[in-house]
């Protein structure tokens, strides 16, 4: 198992996706934000009615203690009232890849 994580998080606009992952990769939260061009058709339940929607896909690449940060800054930027923001551990993974997440979210003075 690594510290690195993938973070699953759904927006309901592309315009909104990018503004995410634009921020995040600044921030140095995250590594790296794939914003899944196609659209995503979700059905959920919410406020007990099954509802529908068409939303973008953000894959995002980080280290599992930027998470807690990660979290706030997405729920601050996001219309959601409750934003998927769903973290799966990366068990293992290429290791020049893996030193690149941690060079790219690691703080400019450490």
């Amino acid at each position: 198992m690594t510290d690195k994580i993938v973070v699953l998080v759904t927006c309901g606009s592309r315009a909104e996706a990018k503004r995410i992952a634009k921020s995040l990769v600044e921030t140095r939260l995250a590594a790296c934000v794939n914003i899944l061009r196609a659209p995503i058709a979700s059905v959920y339940r919410w406020k007990g009615k099954v509802e529908s929607a068409t939303e973008t896909l953000l894959v995002i690449k980080t280290a599992r203690s930027k998470f807690p940060a990660l979290e706030r800054a997405i729920k601050r930027m996001h219309g959601y009232d409750v934003p998927e923001v769903i973290a799966l551990p990366i068990a293992a993974g290429s290791r020049d890849y893996l030193h690149w997440i941690a060079e790219s979210v690691r703080a400019k003075h450490e």
